[in-house]
């Protein structure tokens, strides 16, 4: 006899079956089915998965169509783009992502290599971009005799270990090299969303690790109509969805609503601390979104 779906939680069998799927669920590669990469492919044209750069600081979240947030991006390559002085020697692209700002390197005939741990993306960046060599693999693990004069570290930094970053960045990099860097810092180590390197300490290891900062951009206000956005709709469409679905659980289902609450109050817990990451006013408090161009002191 078929047992109703919320019988199963009394199901032994059931239980078994739910344990094999775990089992086998923590073997899965989640790097060959990335999620974000399906998602953004398919919403976005340019191929690319940063914050972008919004030239009007100003401009509302509900007046940012799908084409506004795309220029943005472009925009914010461009940046990076404008501070490269090195076209003859190689640009490592640390963290390329989907490929889209070596794309943009590559078609005003810069010599780029892309790096990611991903497996999906490096599939994806062989197929569009076949003659770009790539390195399947973390930062701190690459191991390769090239030297490059220019490495970019795009939205990327924050998860690398910073003393392996400023060591590994060294070891491959010509003689003048130039190392640009946009990501967000943290003020302190309070807040609920503790991501990203402190800022202070980044400057500290520029110091200590013989380099100098030859040009900083504080660019978080331009950043900021992202959050902006992303915030809207969660606060629009996620969290009433989620409020609508289990209210919906609770008078349609009440037994499996009460056998949930644990499942619905780590769900609540992990979008509190999501969406802490996105709350503009949240992220003005605790952190700064910057642009950095160092160059190692002689």
């Amino acid at each position: 006899m078929k047992l109703k779906p919320h019988l199963n939680f009394i199901n032994p069998i059931a239980w078994y079956k739910a344990y094999q799927f775990s089992k086998e669920n923590a073997k899965f590669d989640k790097s060959s089915y990335d999620l974000e990469l399906y998602l953004y492919s398919k919403i976005l044209s340019n191929n690319m998965l940063h914050y972008g750069y919004f030239d009007d600081v100003k401009i509302e979240p509900d007046e940012i169509s799908i084409k506004e947030f795309e220029k943005a991006q472009v925009r914010y390559a461009e940046l990076i783009i404008n501070q490269i002085k090195d076209s003859e020697n190689k640009i490592l692209d640390v963290g390329c992502g989907m490929g889209g700002l070596s794309k943009m390197m590559v078609d005003k005939g810069l010599k780029v290599e892309d790096l990611t741990p991903n497996k999906n993306q490096i599939t994806f960046i062989n197929k569009t971009m076949p003659d770009v060599k790539t390195y399947n693999c973390k930062f701190e693990e690459l191991n390769i005799d090239i030297k490059y004069g220019t490495i970019i570290n795009s939205e990327s930094l924050q998860y690398i270990p910073l003393q392996t970053a400023f060591e590994k960045v060294s070891n491959i990099t010509t003689e003048n090299p130039r190392w640009i860097i946009t990501d967000y810092f943290r003020f302190n180590n309070e807040g609920i969303n503790k991501s990203s390197h402190l800022l202070s300490e980044f400057i500290k290891a520029v110091e200590t690790n013989g380099w100098k900062i030859i040009y900083e951009q504080d660019i978080t206000p331009n950043i900021l109509p992202t959050l902006k956005l992303i915030n809207l709709y969660a606060e629009r469409f996620l969290i009433p969805i989620k409020h609508f679905a289990f209210e919906k659980l609770r008078f349609k289902k009440p037994k499996l609503f009460f056998m949930t609450k644990d499942i619905r109050e780590k769900l609540d817990a992990k979008l509190i601390k999501e969406t802490a990451a996105i709350n503009p006013e949240m992220f003005l408090k605790e952190k700064k979104y910057m642009m950095f161009v160092l160059e190692k002191m002689k």
